[in-house]
């Protein structure tokens, strides 16, 4: 599972980074944290095909580029809420995770996977793994687990937008924007802290996996089954378990 991390980056260095056209105001305004936790607002990466008619759409036309796509950084909350979904208030654990074993069967997750991709940006993510009893140690260790080379982690993401049944239609908050995260059977030495991990894309997968041109289930988890960036861990601090700490001591080695 996938249940805590740190999105540390501001929203221009997510930009740069990721080649993002557009980046909403709530994303901008989005405060670094380092232990973004479920239903929390969390940073997505998303292209979406430019208007037709548009003045975007007619300036890639003079370009010869056709209408192509824009690639938006928005804040989504973290735990799906498909369209027909009861609301945010609805009884039960939030999907905030999607596991790829079953994402093409699942009514919460199939539509999404074939039309609506998203990149959860993360700077690292925690996992704790379970300790023997008796061993002397506390039930459970946090570690926490980054790309070796310093980059910004790219959670394969899947979103969709619930419409507030409540709100008028010309209300601009009628429409909620919300994200899971994809995971999958830990490997590569991770299996030793817990069973399974988020699936982190290579970036150079990155524009496969969110063309919206691509709606074939079958390809989209070909993209995912792809080998993942090196990522190194190391252990953190037990604060990391209440979410109202956050702070950049919780990734610090212990």
């Amino acid at each position: 599972m996938c249940g805590r991390y740190a999105a540390v980056r501001a929203a221009d260095e997510l930009a740069a980074e990721f080649d993002v056209d557009v980046v909403s105001e709530d994303a901008a305004d989005r405060a670094a944290s380092w232990n973004v936790a479920p239903t929390d607002g969390a940073r997505v990466v998303l292209d979406r095909p430019r208007l037709v008619g548009s003045e975007d759409a007619r300036e890639s036309a003079a370009d010869g580029a056709g209408t192509g796509v824009l690639r938006e950084l928005h804040l989504a909350r973290w735990g799906l809420l498909p369209a027909w979904s009861s609301g945010p208030g609805a009884k039960g654990a939030p999907m905030f995770n999607a596991r790829l074993e079953t994402v093409a069967d699942k009514p919460a997750f199939a539509k999404s996977l074939v039309t609506r991709r998203c990149l959860v940006p993360a700077d690292g993510y925690y996992e704790w793994r379970k300790n023997p009893e008796g061993s002397g140690l506390p039930a459970k260790t946090p570690f926490y687990i980054h790309p070796a080379d310093g980059s910004s982690l790219a959670f394969a993401g899947l979103y969709a937008w619930w419409r507030d049944p409540t709100r008028e239609e010309d209300d601009p908050a009628r429409w909620l924007l919300s994200t899971t995260i994809v995971t999958q059977a830990a490997r590569d030495g991770l299996e030793a802290i817990h069973d399974r991990e988020p699936v982190a894309l290579p970036h150079a997968r990155v524009d496969e996996w969110l063309d919206p041109a691509m709606t074939d289930a079958d390809a989209a988890l070909a993209i995912l089954a792809g080998p993942p960036p090196e990522l190194v861990w190391h252990e953190v601090s037990a604060r990391v378990g209440s979410v109202r700490n956050d702070d950049a001591g919780l990734i610090e080695p212990v």
